[in-house]
């Protein structure tokens, strides 16, 4: 069994957390007058400092996924999330992380901001981890695995049993980012959480959500772990508008679902409408709210789409995806444009 206090960094383990004035007085406060941060006294709505904790979000947030609010940490989007999981497990110049290729490009661009290095291992033709790769590259300061499931940019879920044989065997933290599960036929790994104490799973409001504006990402993991991240975490990360629009639209729950299955309606229309058009080699499965598909030039493609006034994602130079382009699902109206755009393309 990882324990989770042998992987963290020594500096992190000796860190105490700055003490804001916000996390020295948390009593009732309707009746308090408060010269203790030296804030702007003028009510703007805005002048006070935020909530550091975040509470009122976390308590929407563990009502909706079934999750305690002390295993949730949030972060100014996911990428936040992903840099102090970074800061907080890995040494600089000492430590690496493993990451599967084709796959989200910030977990190469935290890695390096660290210094720390970084072991490749390409996912099978069929975009599933190697197993055995990996855990064979893995050595004694491989201290994080991050999956992507659903993975960007190829669209698939990685299965049950790999992400179970991760888990069990992988000696360090594993990331599961969950980015795009609320479009997966699969269940959230956030339903297994307490049976793995190496576990981190990461999800955000960018995407099913429709939040990306606002940048706010999610972190569930074992108390311990959160812990340790709120340790390091900028005291007041998430401002206060981020914060009253997440509680406002968390609360409407039943557009999101809406939205949700539009999108879902929409990605298999879009995946038909794709069989049809002679250039498209290929089309790959989607769990998420995009196509990944392989044309017969990529680049020419998005260059010609670009003079239609379409943009997609060229995502060619990335392994294992030549000559592909990923396609978000829009709105009807969109789609129905880019599939008229592809067809008349030349």
């Amino acid at each position: 069994m990882t324990d989770v206090q042998d992987l963290l960094r020594p500096s992190i383990k000796a860190l105490k957390a700055y003490s804001s004035a916000r996390d020295e007085f948390q009593e009732e406060t309707s009746n308090m007058v408060f010269l203790d941060a030296n804030e702007n006294p003028f009510n703007n709505g805005i002048n006070r400092y935020p909530d550091p904790q975040q509470l009122e979000v976390k308590s929407v947030l563990s009502e909706i996924k079934g999750v305690k609010t002390s295993n949730i940490l949030l972060g100014n989007g996911s990428d936040e999330v992903l840099d102090l999981i970074v800061r907080a497990f890995c040494e600089p110049n000492q430590d690496n992380i493993i990451i599967l290729p084709p796959t989200y490009g910030m977990y190469e661009v935290l890695a390096n901001l660290n210094a720390v290095s970084i072991t490749r291992v390409n996912l099978s033709e069929s975009f599933q981890p190697e197993i055995d790769q990996i855990l064979n590259s893995a050595d004694a300061n491989s201290k994080i695995l991050f999956l992507c499931s659903p993975n960007n940019p190829s669209g698939n879920s990685f299965t049950t049993e790999s992400v179970e044989k991760l888990l069990n065997e992988f000696k360090g933290i594993v990331v599961l980012d969950e980015a795009y599960i609320d479009f997966s036929i699969q269940d959230s790994w956030l339903k297994r959480l307490d049976e793995f104490p190496n576990l981190i799973i990461t999800q955000t409001l960018s995407k099913a959500y429709g939040m990306a504006g606002i940048r706010l990402g999610i972190c569930y993991a074992s108390e311990q772990i959160i812990s340790v991240l709120n340790t390091i975490k900028p005291p007041y990360n998430i401002n206060v508008l981020t914060q009253n629009k997440a509680v406002e639209l968390l609360n409407q729950r039943e557009i999101v679902s809406i939205e949700i299955d539009s999108i879902l309606k929409e990605r298999t229309n879009l995946i038909k409408a794709l069989g049809n058009i002679s250039y498209v080699k290929k089309i790959y499965p989607s769990d998420t709210n995009f196509v990944l598909v392989k044309v017969d030039n990529a680049t020419a493609r998005y260059n010609q789409l670009i003079k239609e006034g379409v943009v997609v994602r060229n995502r060619t130079t990335q392994p294992l995806c030549e000559n592909c382009l990923r396609l978000t699902v829009g709105t009807p109206s969109e789609n129905k444009t880019l599939i008229t755009a592809l067809s008349t393309l030349q």
